[in-house]
């Protein structure tokens, strides 16, 4: 069985196909009911804030049905369950009562507070999804204290159809049928609902495009490809600059140090080919390097195959918890190939330990990431957020990693050991390392990575806002193509800046550039955190401590990881060039 039937086997156990209506194959008569699940309910302005619907006081039936849900709708936050309104197909309903209930003043209180919040809530129909508010405030006075708070005590469905299944639906709230709440008193309400059903012609295949309308506008395309071509301008200009400068002094240098032998004998060495018996020599902390490399070379690929799932319409709009469960079962299955880079490029730099080497390998992306959830699992805990994972979860995301995860890395790790590879030095390395000589400040390791962070993030720049938008907002971004075409450019600009970089450190007889090839191509996640910063403060309206501890939180986690991943590529591509510049010359 291959890598790819594997990975849809297990996809397919996690349930990524998201929860499924009554009716599998979405088809009803006349009469049938329709499922119609209540998802949650939150402030709008803070996606990860998000509680049970029935948190709210409701009108809630004596026994709550929760649903069943796959792995990566319970990290989503999702926890679905039986509406109390009963929408059946084709039939026509005019302010049927769903319920009358009298409130008390801590539900007017709570209710009020939702509202002051800008609440929304969150629903299925035959797995389409349905927003709206539950109230709303009138502003009119200028005083905070004449501010005006209403429930909404009405709702209203419109449903399309097209034959025997449902295209489309929209909720609207009843701005005539408002409760007032602006004072803490028992107030008696009736709750209300209706449900009108019109047919329409478009086919059921197409019922999810409307969800990606919103990104795929010709206005917002045009953003994309300025973006692309903007980056693309930043790809010719740093080539150029590479075939022009770079490509002409490495010229001459080959000419210089592949005169005759004579001639070379009689001047002295500088530059770059002085330092020829230190240029291999083996970095310091060689354990951790060789794991960072393993754990960048594992999310490089957990990328491309997300990538790739992408491409082929996995994650289409709402496909619910898709994404999160996709990234969880990869990552289990790729964490070998963590353990084979790292232990195979340890044991080429003649590390002993390897069992030590891969221990770390394994807890470099792990640990953090599993403090940073410890501690935002907790907040949420206290919170009753939905975004608190149950326990048979965290059991289960226990289990992937200790029956798959931990397994294949020591697999990994094995075979990485028994690979035999040698490091592939073109030039002995001398005995005792040479004194790297005073260098100007511009040099140094942080100077550096500045400037090599620069040029990648603003090739990703107009992008990330679209990202940001819709992992942290009520955007749908589906133009996987584009961001592709963006990865790709990331990546060539990060391996040509780290490349120019790693030569102007050799010219200065610096030898020390393993590191500094690695901080240079990752300092690019340095940027994507400091952007961070700038969108939750300018370009977005997140507030709280929980919602600014799971954004600043699993950011850091992210960014972390494209430092990891970003600072192999660098490292890799400066690998490939000196060992061609020095295989290019004689060194004695």
């Amino acid at each position: 069985m291959d890598l790819a039937a594997v990975v849809a086997l297990l996809l397919l156990c996690f349930g990524i196909a998201g929860v499924a209506s009554d009716a599998s194959d979405h088809r009803y008569k006349k009469g049938d009911s329709v499922p119609l699940y209540a998802n949650k309910v939150g402030p709008f302005h803070n996606p990860s804030e998000t509680y049970r619907y029935f948190d709210l006081p409701f009108c809630a039936p004596e026994h709550v049905t929760e649903i069943r849900e796959a792995l990566g709708e319970v990290l989503n936050g999702d926890r679905l369950v039986d509406a109390p309104y009963k929408l059946n197909f084709l039939v026509d309903l005019d302010s049927k009562q769903l319920c009358k209930k009298k409130l008390t003043k801590e539900d007017v209180a709570k209710f009020r507070s939702a509202v002051t919040k800008d609440y929304y809530f969150q629903m299925y129909f035959d797995d389409l999804p349905i927003w709206g508010f539950i109230g709303k405030v009138d502003k009119e006075g200028k005083d905070l204290g004449d501010y005006k708070y209403y429930l909404y005590r009405h709702i209203h469905f419109d449903v399309l159809y097209n034959g025997d299944r449902v295209i489309e639906i929209t909720v609207h709230t009843d701005p005539s049928a408002l409760v007032d709440l602006t004072e803490d008193r028992e107030i008696e309400v009736d709750f209300t609902y209706s449900v009108k059903w019109k047919e329409t012609s478009t086919p059921f295949e197409k019922r999810m495009e409307k969800y990606s309308l919103t990104s795929s506008q010709t206005h917002h395309l045009e953003i994309h490809w300025f973006s692309i071509i903007n980056s693309c301008v930043t790809v010719l200009l740093l080539t150029g600059f590479l075939a022009t400068i770079l490509m002409r002094v490495l010229k001459n240098d080959f000419v210089k140090y592949g005169h005759d032998e004579e001639s070379a004998e009689e001047q002295e060495e500088t530059g770059w080919k002085y330092i020829h018996g230190d240029v291999f020599r083996f970095p310091k902390n060689k354990s951790l390097f060789a794991a960072c490399l393993g754990s960048g070379t594992q999310l490089f690929a957990l990328t491309v195959f997300i990538f790739v799932l992408a491409l082929i319409g996995v994650f289409y709009p709402y496909n619910r918890g898709a994404l999160f469960t996709a990234l969880v079962v990869i990552y289990a299955l790729t964490s070998g190939i963590a353990g084979y880079t790292a232990t195979s490029f340890y044991c080429q730099l003649e590390g002993r330990n390897w069992v030590r080497n891969l221990l770390l390998t394994g807890c470099l992306f792990c640990g953090p990431l599993f403090l940073t959830f410890c501690f935002l699992n907790t907040v949420a805990i206290v919170y009753s957020a939905t975004a608190a994972l149950p326990f048979g979860t965290i059991v289960v995301i226990v289990l992937i990693w200790t029956l798959v995860t931990s397994p294949l890395l020591v697999l990994g790790g094995i075979a990485g050991k028994n690979s035999k590879n040698e490091f592939q030095a073109p030039c002995r390395t001398k005995k005792f390392p040479r004194e790297i000589p005073p260098l100007p400040w511009y040099r140094g390791t942080l100077p550096q990575m500045a400037m090599a962070g620069f040029l990648p993030f603003s090739a990703i720049y107009i992008e990330l806002y679209y990202i940001f938008a819709s992992v942290w907002g009520h955007n749908i971004y589906t133009i996987y193509s584009i961001l592709f075409i963006v990865f790709i450019i990331l990546l060539i600009v990060t391996a040509f800046i780290t490349i120019a970089l790693t030569y102007f450190q050799l010219a200065a007889e610096d030898h020390e550039w393993w590191w500094r090839s690695f901080l240079c191509g990752g300092s690019t996640g340095l940027f994507v955190y400091a952007y961070c910063l700038y969108y939750y403060y300018a370009r977005s309206e997140m507030s709280g401590f929980m919602q600014t501890s799971f954004f600043f939180g699993y950011m850091a986690c992210i960014c972390y990881g494209f430092f990891l991943m970003l600072g192999m590529v660098g490292f890799r591509a400066a690998l490939l060039f000196v060992r061609h510049i020095y295989r290019s010359i004689k060194c004695e």
